[in-house]
């Protein structure tokens, strides 16, 4: 899954695509590598950012997926929001999948819009809202709450005629330093759950501070953690460097072929 945010607030530059032009050969580019989903975001969801104004996301959202349905063929988009009323602004058959940083926690109507239109659903795990998260990162036993947490909304999805679920662990989300390289250790637990699990990882803080680097200088950690993610179990990643993930992944399979 190939990362496009259509804002200037992404923690990582060369994410920020903000004109016609270089949208159309950023998702060429990215399907070109190997990416098999594009995701669009339209509001940063770093720690402290605050939410963007809800006509100013429908606009982004709306103007990228005609762009892209002119000029890029073919293409499956994903929707990075928690927000109904910016899904129900979008033409239907433009996007195939919704990205939910919330998990259903800041929009009640979602799961059952998404069950009544048959899209699939990526469940992330986050405390609070991007502004208020890292105050929240506090855990007696991560694992545990953070399986407790998709238990108790799986059961909810398929009861609204979800079919399609995507696990996602929120790196990075209400979680520390510590938190994310913990999970990322003992990932495979949600194997359990018997659902595939998307990781976001790339050129994220745990990467970067650890190494005293900054976001442009984490490709190489963020290929050492796409393996351990593989290892452990994920499915799907999505990244900012598709070209480099696509590496990863088909090293990865040869040795476990």
């Amino acid at each position: 899954m190939g990362v496009i945010n259509l804002t200037e607030d992404s923690f990582y530059s060369e994410s920020r695509i903000l004109e016609p032009q270089q949208l159309i050969l950023k998702v060429n580019q990215m399907k070109a590598e190997g990416a098999s989903i594009i995701d669009l975001g339209a509001m940063s969801s770093r720690p402290g950012a605050t939410l963007l104004p809800l006509n100013v996301e429908i606009d982004r959202l709306r103007n990228a997926c005609d762009i892209i349905k002119d000029n890029c063929p073919d293409t499956n988009i994903s929707i990075d929001t928690f927000r109904v009323d910016v899904l129900n602004e979008l033409e239907p058959g433009t996007f195939h999948m919704v990205n939910d940083i919330s998990g259903g926690q800041m929009n009640e109507e979602m799961y059952s819009w998404v069950g009544a239109r048959q899209v699939p659903y990526v469940l992330m795990h986050m405390k609070g809202t991007p502004e208020t998260m890292r105050s929240l990162a506090s855990y007696e036993d991560i694992i545990k709450e953070m399986l407790d947490y998709f238990i108790e909304r799986i059961p909810k999805l398929l009861a609204c005629g979800v079919k399609d679920i995507l696990v996602d662990p929120g790196f990075g989300f209400a979680k520390n330093i510590d938190h994310n390289f913990y999970l990322l250790k003992h990932m495979h637990v949600f194997q359990m759950l018997e659902f595939p699990m998307m990781v976001g990882l790339s050129r994220k803080s745990m990467i970067w501070k650890t190494l005293d680097q900054s976001p442009g200088d984490a490709l190489n950690g963020t290929t050492a953690l796409h393996m351990q993610a593989l290892n452990k179990g994920a499915k799907i990643l999505r990244v900012h460097d598709v070209k480099e993930a696509e590496e990863t992944i088909k090293l990865w399979t040869k040795i476990n072929a």
